[in-house]
């Protein structure tokens, strides 16, 4: 599609220069998305239409710290990536979601 892509398992989590060298996007879930957008709004923005609605968040480069720029791709590689890979599993989840 004409610029860089990040892929775990073949399945993109990232990409740069979309929709020119200045941005690069993340794939989020849509409340990821909202937390980045509050917390540096001035770095993240819903991609447009439909992508940006279902999660897809733009990335402004030269305005995002390294710090957070690298917890967003951690964030995006974690919702994409298989569940063996990252050491997460459904009932690990659910007891770190409701502990006891």
């Amino acid at each position: 599609m004409g610029h860089a892509d990040f892929r775990v398992r073949g399945r993109i989590f990232a990409t740069l220069g979309w929709p020119d060298d200045a941005w690069a996007m993340v794939k989020l879930t849509p409340e990821e998305q909202a937390l980045f957008v509050e917390v540096e709004p001035a770095a993240f923005e819903p991609a447009p239409g439909g992508w940006g609605r279902r999660g897809s968040t733009r990335v402004r480069l030269e305005t995002v710290e390294p710090v957070t720029v690298q917890s967003a791709l951690v964030t995006a590689w974690r919702r994409v990536a298989p569940k063996k890979l990252t050491g997460r599993s459904r009932s690990a989840l659910r007891a770190r979601a409701h502990p006891g």
